[in-house]
């Protein structure tokens, strides 16, 4: 037996759906009850930056392990975390890993209907943001491959050299696309990663026209 401790499997995490409750629904009571501390609400939120078994999420908001367990349970209770895999430490102990059962939670107060309608664009802003990624990655690769802008490094005569040569050198018109990727390039940021915030920002935008508008 590996006296190592095991890395637990929290892919389920990752693959949660968003959940909106009506702050009048029966879910909320045990919700907002789970929620009245402030302890608890850290630990939720510790747990959306990253899942972990309960000795672990004492350490990290400063609790005893007994407080943690007990506002997990009470959060597991209400829905807001689930056990998602077992892990155990160097000794071999056994502890459950805990995760968001949602992502996100969002606690709303209006009509049933709009409710559901918030949930189903958040799923959709969600799949969005995912494709968006995806297709940065691409833009990157077809702007020069590099996640991270490359920087040429050679001694004084080289760069001498290379500065004269380029003096007799007729500038080029540059076309639509290398005007782009200079534009990311000179706000510091590689091509894929400037067309993801611009992507980002105008899904951002749509949302929250839509949440205005309806």
């Amino acid at each position: 037996m590996s006296l190592l401790p095991s890395k637990p499997d929290t892919t389920a995490a990752d693959d949660a759906e968003p959940r909106v409750v009506g702050v009048e629904s029966d879910d909320a009571d045990d919700l907002l009850s789970a929620l009245s501390s402030g302890t608890a609400r850290r630990l939720l939120g510790e747990l959306h930056e990253d899942p972990a078994p309960p000795a672990e999420l004492a350490e990290r908001v400063d609790t005893s392990l007994q407080n943690a367990q007990y506002h997990l349970e009470n959060l597991e209770e209400a829905g807001a975390v689930e056990v998602v895999d077992t892990a155990y430490s160097q000794k071999g102990r056994e502890m459950d890993v805990y995760a968001p059962a949602d992502q996100p939670l969002v606690i709303f107060a209006g009509d049933q209907e709009k409710s559901t309608s918030i949930r189903t664009a958040l799923s959709r802003l969600l799949g969005a943001v995912g494709l968006l990624a995806v297709v940065s990655l691409v833009v990157q690769a077809l702007a020069g491959g590099s996640v991270l802008p490359s920087f040429a490094s050679g001694d004084g005569a080289a760069e001498s050299e290379g500065a004269a040569a380029a003096a007799h050198t007729p500038t080029p018109v540059p076309d639509a696309g290398a005007m782009e990727a200079a534009t990311g390039a000179a706000g510091g940021l590689p091509p894929g990663a400037f067309f993801f915030l611009g992507g980002a920002a105008v899904l951002a935008g749509g949302f929250v026209v839509w949440y205005l508008t309806n």
